[in-house]
């Protein structure tokens, strides 16, 4: 893979500027929906809390993932200042502007990555 252009650095941590903004935000805006589930027991049906539950499950897997995303866009901001952004953490290679460019936050090369996910 080839290293990144002084240009394409620069459209990327654009990219994860952007994105911990919009992450934040998110994240903001959905902390009421993963709070606990509190319902009136005397009009609300036995379904009913179910799919509050539910619904307040599915909130909290988001909000996990989305702050997960933050963590991996914060720790790849910080990369740039140490001039390690765009290197692979496993394999010390550039992980190529492609994959970059789809996922600026990404901490490994697509090979590395695939060895990590088996």
């Amino acid at each position: 893979m080839e290293e990144l252009s002084d240009e394409q650095v620069e459209t990327l941590r654009a990219q994860l500027v952007q994105l911990v903004a919009e992450l934040e935000g998110a994240l903001l805006t959905s902390a009421g929906s993963a709070a606990p589930v509190v319902l009136d027991q005397s009009s609300v049906g036995r379904l009913s809390r179910m799919d509050a539950m539910q619904q307040q499950a599915m909130a909290k897997a988001t909000r996990q993932k989305a702050q997960l995303r933050l963590t991996q866009c914060k720790s790849a901001l910080s990369s740039f200042d140490r001039g390690e952004y765009g290197l692979c953490r496993e394999c010390e290679e550039p992980i190529g502007y492609p994959r970059l460019s789809a996922k600026p936050e990404a901490p490994f090369c697509l090979e590395c990555q695939r060895a990590y996910d088996v």
